[in-house]
């Protein structure tokens, strides 16, 4: 209520509140004020207006208990604006916000529910995996705060990694899991054409070498070609292309792809690289939330009986 850009349309839109109440209230009195004629024979006076031949609109009396309820309707709507913001940038007198009733009802919550996740973070991450309630918790936390990048079934789609399978950009244990969800991950490539040779022709036989660390349909003289030249990746993924968890680069000899497993999705990736970035949830989520949901993202891959990381 209070985003307007000057005071001018505060003003405005209050006059033009505060007149339409008012009018509302002066229209039903002098409504009721007005003369009536009495039945002649039984016979009310009719307005002249006639739906489906003979439906027609009497002029009897509003009841009073409508006509009261017009003036407590307009009384109410004068006691909101003074207690509520609705009058343009005018607060209300008791300082009512929304942002505020949210913040008080989740500290009501967050008391209630402490001793709760403290339990919870007195155990290990796995352990509370194989909590059902913990569990059911968790799925709550991940449909409100993840499902909206890692679908609700949690498999991902382009650029959202598939959190259900043990393929891992990092280390994907418990505790790695849940440093990611309060801290966020920032996952950059950059552009290798010019390290490679800077043309297309280069670009392609390098995607083919890619392709042809997984099995992948390729052409083999072009990936032959390109080999020498993989050293430069290396530093990231890996002599053997498996990559590095330490510092976020992918497994190129599996059928995983984050951004695709096309030739030509490869070569976009060598030749412009990539700066994704999942943000961080710490402001969202305190350590005993981020505790409780790593359990659960951590199990979708993990089997409940699992105690160990199998990625």
């Amino acid at each position: 209520m209070s985003d307007f850009v000057s005071s001018f349309w505060s003003h405005y839109v209050s006059a033009i509140t505060i007149i339409s109440i008012l009018a509302c209230f002066l229209l039903a009195w002098v409504t009721s004020r007005a003369k009536v004629p009495p039945a002649v024979d039984g016979v009310v006076e009719s307005t002249g207006h006639v739906w489906d031949e003979n439906l027609r609109e009497l002029n009897n009396p509003l009841p009073r208990w409508w006509l009261y309820l017009f003036y407590i309707t307009c009384v109410f709507g004068v006691g909101y604006l003074i207690l509520y913001p609705g009058l343009g940038t005018f607060k209300g007198t008791l300082n009512w916000t929304q942002n505020g009733q949210y913040d008080d009802e989740v500290a009501k919550m967050d008391e209630v529910t402490a001793p709760l996740f403290a339990g919870y973070m007195a155990q290990d991450i796995a352990e509370v995996a194989k909590d059902p309630e913990a569990q059911a918790m968790g799925e709550r936390l991940f449909l409100t705060y993840c499902s909206q990048c890692h679908g609700s079934d949690a498999r991902g789609s382009r650029s959202f990694p598939n959190l259900s399978d043990n393929d891992w950009l990092g280390a994907g244990d418990p505790e790695y899991i849940k440093h990611t969800v309060l801290n966020g991950r920032n996952a950059v490539m950059p552009a290798m054409a010019a390290a490679i040779g800077n043309t297309p022709a280069d670009v392609e036989a390098m995607a083919n070498y890619v392709l042809s660390l997984s099995d992948s349909r390729h052409d083999a003289i072009l990936a032959a070609k390109a080999k020498p030249k993989f050293a430069v990746c290396a530093a990231c993924h890996g002599a053997d292309g498996k990559g590095v968890a330490a510092v976020g680069a992918p497994n190129l000899t599996d059928d995983t792809w984050l951004y695709g497993g096309s030739r030509k999705s490869i070569e976009d990736a060598i030749s412009n690289g990539f700066n994704n970035r999942m943000p961080s949830f710490g402001n969202l989520l305190d350590e005993g939330k981020a505790h409780v949901l790593a359990a659960y993202i951590w199990s979708l891959s993990n089997s409940d009986e699992s105690t160990t990381q199998t990625n």
